[in-house]
């Protein structure tokens, strides 16, 4: 099979997935469970490269496989368990308001088929990484790839590691966390997510797939634009005290260090 079959097989699999999954929404009465399967989707997608495209590197195929796996399988553990009993998200609470009775099949293309549009797009570097074979089987852009994942995976898992046990405490309520990666960046957990797909991306470079470069950049845009940075800062700018401060002394995405000594407690960000 040629790419574009294999990556018509990969949508039509994520496609199909995302149906049942609305099916289940429906009797749940919640469609924020697509929130949850986001991680995996792109881990099924992986798995099924994996066993479809034989002719790619085998180590670089494990290698992917692998990184993928745990940064997916991770994701939907941690939103699984941070959702675990509490209702519907807000923002899908509005939209059901917002369409009355329609929202049954509404939620259908709204939420579930374009986010497995979006996910089926994304996941391009993924096969790309091993259809693909290049002469040299194991380059420094492997090697690099490598890196950055344990990087973005450090930021990512310890930031929300760190924001959960922040928010278990009763003594942090009203207060702001500054400390650990978040002494760094104010979305350690965004950050780390968009360097895990360069990494991707980087090995799907070094299999010979280019000109999947718009894979990290989608993802990357839309944790800054769309659905992370920028939605949390326009309300936690005016609802929470000492976030303006917070804003002004520390990276708003890349970790660097603060301008200014963050010693003083402030209100915690609602990531």
């Amino acid at each position: 099979m040629n790419f574009l079959s294999l990556f018509l097989t990969g949508g039509g699999v994520i496609f199909g997935l995302m149906v049942l999954l609305w099916l289940v929404s429906l009797i749940l009465k919640n469609s924020s469970i697509v929130d949850i399967f986001w991680g995996a989707g792109f881990v099924i997608s992986a798995w099924l490269y994996f066993f479809i495209s034989p002719e790619g590197f085998l180590l670089r195929k494990l290698i992917i496989l692998a990184l993928v796996t745990i940064w997916g399988m991770r994701l939907t553990l941690h939103i699984l368990t941070r959702n675990w009993g509490k209702p519907e998200d807000f923002r899908y609470q509005k939209w059901r308001e917002q369409s009355g009775k329609i929202w049954w099949i509404k939620s259908l293309f709204q939420v579930f088929l374009l986010q497995g549009l979006l996910m089926w797009v994304i996941s391009t570097p993924l096969l790309a990484a091993q259809y693909y074979r290049v002469s040299a089987p194991f380059t420094w852009v492997d090697g690099l790839a490598i890196i950055l994942w344990a990087i973005g995976f450090l930021f990512e898992a310890l930031g929300d590691t760190q924001l959960a046990k922040f928010r278990a405490n009763p003594g942090n309520h009203g207060k702001l966390l500054n400390t650990g990666v978040w002494h760094y960046t104010r979305h350690p957990n965004y950050f780390g997510d968009s360097a895990q797909w360069w990494a991707f991306y980087l090995l799907a470079l070094a299999a010979g797939g280019w000109w999947t470069i718009f894979s990290p950049i989608i993802m990357t845009l839309f944790l800054i634009k769309v659905s992370g940075v920028a939605l949390l800062e326009k309300s936690l700018a005016n609802s929470k005290p000492g976030y303006k401060e917070y804003m002004e002394s520390t990276s708003p995405f890349i970790p660097w260090f603060p301008k200014k000594d963050q010693s003083k407690e402030h209100s915690k960000p609602n990531n």
